[in-house]
């Protein structure tokens, strides 16, 4: 539980800096909240709580950073991952849809000389 505290503590941080960077790049770009506001196609309240760093839509938030002209920047926070040509032929063609848990034999890692038992 202590793990799921200190994610929300940092989420909550993480959005209230959003907030302010955002109101700072809207002043100085010298917009007004109710301009914002009109070329999100969003309210003025929305925008205000969304500057205080208050909760917002993930909607919101991306209506805000297409209308300030930074939703190309936004898509290099999240790097595109391409599947690497031998990954496409070991994989016969398909890309991969789900995450596996790793099995006792991929997590203690590679085979050394010295680590065989004895029976």
């Amino acid at each position: 539980m202590a793990h799921y505290v200190g994610a929300l503590e940092t989420s909550l941080k993480l959005q209230a800096e959003l907030g302010r960077r955002l109101a700072k790049l809207r002043l100085a770009r010298n917009v007004t909240q109710q301009m914002l506001a009109r070329e999100a196609g969003i309210g003025l309240r929305t925008v205000r709580r969304l500057e205080a760093g208050e909760p917002t839509s993930l909607d919101t938030f991306l209506r805000v950073v297409i209308a300030l002209d930074l939703g190309e920047g936004l898509l290099t926070a999240v790097p595109s991952y391409d599947i690497r040509p031998i990954q496409r032929v070991e994989n016969r063609g398909r890309e991969r849809r789900r995450a596996r848990p790793k099995t006792a034999s991929q997590q203690s890692g590679p085979w050394t000389w010295g680590e065989e038992t004895r029976d």
